[in-house]
């Protein structure tokens, strides 16, 4: 069992040495993303009128399991507290996300976030 998970670290190791900076960069700032650590702006708009239809900024992570004619947006708005936006795509509604901010990445090697709180889940019995 220690040999396979010691092949397996090796494995991981040698593909992401052999990264290029840029795409380590990407990877943890799209990590940082998903954990609510970088401020975005995410606009949607008409590509026929060229009208903005809706605009979401703050701290938001871009679902990323979403079907090809939909997406989703998770913003946390306080201490534990989130909103989610679905949105229909349709072939002149469209979508870009720009980060606002700059944000300080490492690009010599991957983020990696263990989360007890995903490990152990929080369960609930209904009555």
């Amino acid at each position: 069992m220690k040999t396979k998970f010691l092949l397996a670290t090796l494995a991981i190791a040698a593909l992401a040495g052999c990264s290029s900076d840029a795409d380590v960069a990407s990877h943890n700032l799209s990590k940082a993303a998903d954990n609510f650590e970088v401020s975005r702006r995410i606009v949607f708009y008409n590509g026929v009128t060229g009208d903005y239809m809706l605009s979401i900024e703050g701290l938001c992570s871009k679902g990323n399991n979403d079907d090809a004619r939909q997406v989703s947006i998770t913003c946390k708005t306080g201490s534990g507290i989130y909103k989610k936006h679905f949105l229909g795509l349709s072939d002149n509604v469209t979508y870009f996300i720009e980060q606002i901010e700059p944000a300080t990445v490492g690009t010599y090697r991957y983020t990696v976030v263990f989360k007890p709180s995903v490990i152990i889940p929080d369960i609930q019995i209904k009555l």
